[in-house]
């Protein structure tokens, strides 16, 4: 059984950084694509970054230059660095997996972003 396990959310004063981590374990198959949404209280879930096995990565407008996406393939984990963190990134940010054998979801990390 393919499972997700988030890490690194927390309350954050703006301005300030958080990194998340989410380690995927159980795949019998190569992780292809990796990458972290959120979702905000009455919002859609929305795409933040996600990354190739090749390490090619792709970022919402709302937070180029800001965020950073990372992976270990060794370790099957993926790596979100966010920086200069606003009032308007807090949301429960879910890491995302994909390979031959399925789409994974891991349980979601609440990020909240507050003076």
């Amino acid at each position: 059984q393919v499972q997700l396990v988030e890490s690194g959310g927390g309350l954050v004063q703006p301005g300030g950084s958080l990194r998340l981590s989410c380690a995927v374990s159980g795949s019998i198959f190569p992780i292809n694509n990796m990458g972290w949404y959120r979702q905000a209280p009455g919002k859609q879930r929305e795409l933040v970054a996600s990354i190739t096995r090749g390490g090619r990565s792709n970022y919402a407008e709302s937070v180029k230059g800001r965020f950073s996406i990372s992976r270990d393939n060794a370790k099957n984990t993926v790596y979100l660095q966010m920086n200069s963190l606003k009032p308007e990134d807090t949301a429960v940010y879910y890491c995302n997996a994909l390979s031959l054998g399925g789409d994974y979801w891991g349980q979601g990390t609440q990020v909240t972003v507050s003076s």
